[in-house]
């Protein structure tokens, strides 16, 4: 688990890039309710998940304590030829 700063539209284009269905399937991975992950992708702190948003450029600053969540979502972007 590592520490990262990103901005907000910039997770919220990780997101976009997920196949249908990938909220619950992180979910699953990492047992925590796909809420929760929705919650990290929208940069609302969510117990445990450590996101902290500030104001800011490209719709604000996003402090990541825990990246397993986008540590997931982009192997499956990959794995779906995202990129």
């Amino acid at each position: 688990m590592s520490k990262t700063i990103t901005t907000f539209n910039a997770l919220r284009k990780v997101k976009d890039l997920l196949p249908s269905g990938s909220m619950t399937k992180i979910g699953e991975e990492l047992n925590i309710s796909s809420d929760a992950v929705r919650a990290y992708f929208n940069g609302t702190p969510v117990d445990g998940l450590g996101v902290h948003l500030e104001p800011g450029p490209d719709g604000g600053i996003v402090s990541l304590d825990d990246t397993r969540i986008l540590e997931v979502a982009l192997r499956i972007a990959w794995e779906n030829g995202a990129f």
